[in-house]
């Protein structure tokens, strides 16, 4: 059955991609990828698989391969990914010798895969359980690693329909798993080789702040330059229009404070929208702050930089008085560590329930929930007025993320190489 589901998925892929740029994207890169694997592979070299769905799943195993790196520079590691989200975005990852997209999980292709690299260990990334890679690389005694893995109760795996399905997790040669939920649940259906861990985002969002450095001019820091030393500001990460149309509604009624929006899409309709919810607020994009400063008059009475591009919010965050992570009014939220990590107050919105950073940043007071405008003003209110409730939050946030970092490590530690 699962076969036929996968061939059947391999025909809908092929007809989609005719109009879709990003299905596009990853039928040709899955294709393509026998050809980078026979152009790249070395026979002679040894090889560690790490396999990840798509960017977040990258982040968090960037820790161990960066680790394993340094640790043994002998071996070589492969990189592969299923989403193009991922891939575009990695595909030039200076820590991995080879990169390419995993091709779909027919037995023909995991047989062609796995005879062309012969790994020597293989890690796969918090989710993705493809029947056939999985098996043969069990058949052919190949260590298999499940890293950062959570689960819950609703997967299949758990289900009366789907048990013979779960099977595939008795491929795993252990379990690096999160939480002690996931340790329990495996455990009910017979899975005994876990180990709870953590997650390796905590060590990845570590390494970020220290490699981070300032938007800076020589000897002058562009964010000072700009808002002026001292100013109060509010940087909004990864925003949609709903997070948006609440926290500039606040920040048009109270210009002391300086806002730094980096929003989740960065398209021309959707910073023209931001524009235009600032209300004549005077603001400039990210593109144009180099030019702006440079110029005789400077970047004149600023007080909203939008970023309009990828790659800088990481960082930006170091800036922040009080930080917001955007998705919280839709699907879900985002990457609420990257904001934690600089020891700042991090608030979201009501749609973060299946996030255990979320709800771990909430317990001790560094993340804040909110499900309206009004929660949200008088959150900001406070903040205002109660300097030490301030100060609690942000560093309440950073305690968080210090305290439970170390995952990198009990794994590589755990493992024989």
């Amino acid at each position: 059955m699962y076969n036929i589901i996968i061939y059947a998925y391999l025909l809908g892929v092929a007809v989609y991609s005719r109009f879709n740029e990003k299905v596009r994207k990853m039928w040709r890169g899955e294709r393509d990828a026998f050809r980078v694997l026979r152009e790249q592979v070395d026979p002679n070299a040894r090889y560690v698989w790490f396999h990840a769905a798509s960017l977040g799943e990258f982040e968090q195993g960037r820790p161990l391969m960066e680790q394993l790196r340094r640790d043994h520079p002998e071996l070589k590691i492969l990189l592969t990914f299923f989403s193009p989200s991922g891939y575009e975005v990695r595909k030039n990852y200076e820590g991995a010798d080879i990169i390419c997209y995993l091709p779909l999980d027919t037995i023909r292709n995991a047989r062609r895969f796995l005879r062309l690299i012969r790994p020597e260990m293989a890690f796969f990334i918090k989710y993705e359980f493809w029947y056939n890679y999985l098996h043969i690389l069990k058949h052919r005694g190949v260590p298999l690693y499940s890293v950062s893995s959570i689960f819950r109760e609703g997967q299949v795996f758990f289900r009366w329909y789907g048990r013979q399905y779960g099977h595939v997790l008795k491929c795993f040669t252990h379990f690096y798993v999160q939480n002690d939920k996931s340790r329990q649940l495996l455990s009910s259906i017979g899975i005994n080789n876990t180990t709870v861990v953590g997650d390796t985002r905590f060590d990845r969002v570590l390494q970020i702040k220290e490699m981070a450095a300032p938007l800076s001019l020589p000897k002058v820091d562009m964010i000072d330059l700009l808002f002026g030393s001292g100013a109060k500001i509010f940087v909004a990460g990864s925003s949609w229009p709903p997070d948006e149309e609440i926290f500039i509604r606040y920040f048009n009624e109270h210009p002391e404070w300086k806002l730094i929006i980096a929003p989740h899409v960065i398209g021309e309709d959707h910073l023209k929208q931001i524009e235009k919810l600032l209300n004549g607020r005077t603001s400039i994009r990210y593109s144009q702050l180099l030019q702006a400063i440079a110029s005789p008059t400077g970047a004149g009475d600023v007080s909203v930089l939008i970023i309009d591009c990828f790659g800088l919010l990481s960082s930006i965050y170091r800036y922040a008085t009080v930080t917001y992570v955007g998705g919280g009014f839709g699907v879900s939220i985002h990457n609420t560590l990257e904001a934690a990590v600089w020891a700042k107050p991090v608030i979201f919105g009501p749609e973060n329930q299946k996030f255990q950073e979320a709800q771990g940043l909430k317990q001790c007071g560094g993340g804040l929930e909110i499900k309206n405008y009004d929660e949200f003003q008088q959150l900001m209110e406070r903040f205002s007025r109660d300097q030490a409730y301030l100060q609690q939050a942000g560093q309440q946030a950073g305690a968080y993320v210090e305290s439970l970092a170390g995952a990198t490590r009990k794994i590589l530690s755990d493992i024989e190489l």
